[in-house]
């Protein structure tokens, strides 16, 4: 009985301890926000080699509000997409799945526009969803997950 007792105890404490160091592994990404918000939310969780992107909007930093354009909306977002995942010390070629939620599908053709030239090489898995009203006005939000290519 004691026997038992004690390989509990120790396969509890590995635990505990795994635990803790797999929480002590992740590396939290929180970039400047515009107006200097302080959402309650990281903008990426690295967690070995897997990064985890927050739904990122194309806020101009000057302003805090969306782009006038679609176009130049798309390019503020993937911007902002492209320093964290940078931040990382990722690529945008990492990226393995994309979803760009959008408040009018009939930006699609001008998103891909600004879209395509962000990768060299094949494009990671993507979904386009029409979502209806984002937040602060947006016409994108564009989260995703990378995974770090190794090295040749």
């Amino acid at each position: 009985m004691k026997r038992i007792a004690f390989t509990l105890g120790v396969a509890v404490t590995t635990l505990v301890v795994a635990a803790g160091a797999a929480d002590s592994a992740r590396k939290y990404i929180v970039m400047k926000r515009p107006n200097n918000s302080t959402a309650p939310f990281s903008e990426a969780v690295l967690s070995g080699d897997t990064l985890y992107i927050a739904g990122h909007i194309g806020l101009d930093p000057q302003t805090g509000k969306p782009g006038e354009t679609a176009d130049q909306e798309a390019r503020l977002v993937m911007e902002s997409f492209k320093k964290t995942i940078e931040e990382a010390g990722m690529e945008m070629d990492d990226l393995v799945s994309v979803t760009v939620y959008s408040s009018d599908v009939s930006d699609y053709s001008a998103f891909n526009t600004v879209y395509r030239p962000y990768f060299h090489g094949n494009f990671p898995a993507r979904a386009y969803i029409g979502s209806g009203k984002l937040l602060f006005g947006a016409r994108f939000e564009v989260q995703g997950i990378a995974v770090k290519r190794p090295k040749k």
